[in-house]
């Protein structure tokens, strides 16, 4: 009875338009077909060597908690994590989207992180290999090194999200 693969991740969100846009604009995800749940929603394709993983987004009906309003926090999960090419294209696209990130070189390996965090809090882990790159190693100030368990988010930041990504990224 082995595993064979991740199916979905889930995301609650209470700005399902901020939340596609960031997904679609900022990390190129694609709209993918969803059925009618009765609910707000998007389901989001992430390529990968053997077809398409999903990305669920849901918003209203189950996503609200007791409050009527989507939990801040994510739980116990940390992160949700891609594989990803372009790492210098990534960090141009964050700082045209206005959204903070921090990099991480894993140590004897050739493999290159950045982190940003979704509208709705949800970090985001893009792990690149060097050897995909063709660029030398980047030097990570010591200001954007990630450093785990601590949290850069800034819901302000992601105020305006959708509009501001809908004219930086036609």
């Amino acid at each position: 009875m082995p595993i064979t693969g991740l199916l979905h991740v889930a995301i609650k969100t209470e700005d399902l338009e901020a939340t596609v846009a960031f997904y679609t604009k900022v990390i190129g995800l694609r709209l993918a077909p969803r059925p009618d749940f009765g609910f707000a929603g998007a389901w989001l394709a992430v390529p990968t060597a053997v077809g398409e993983a999903v990305i669920h987004i849901y918003a209203g009906g189950p996503a609200l908690g007791r409050e009527g309003r989507v939990p801040p926090e994510t739980g116990a999960i940390d992160h949700v994590s891609v594989t990803a090419v372009g790492w210098n294209a990534f960090r141009e696209r964050f700082a045209q989207a206005g959204l903070p990130w921090r990099e991480f070189l894993i140590p004897n390996t050739t493999y290159w992180q950045l982190f940003v965090y979704d509208p709705s809090g949800v970090q985001l882990e893009l792990t690149f290999d060097a050897q995909g790159e063709g660029i030398a190693v980047p030097e990570v100030p010591d200001a954007m090194r990630y450093r785990a368990g601590e949290s850069f988010f800034d819901a302000s930041r992601y105020a305006g999200l959708a509009r501001r990504l809908a004219s930086a990224f036609p």
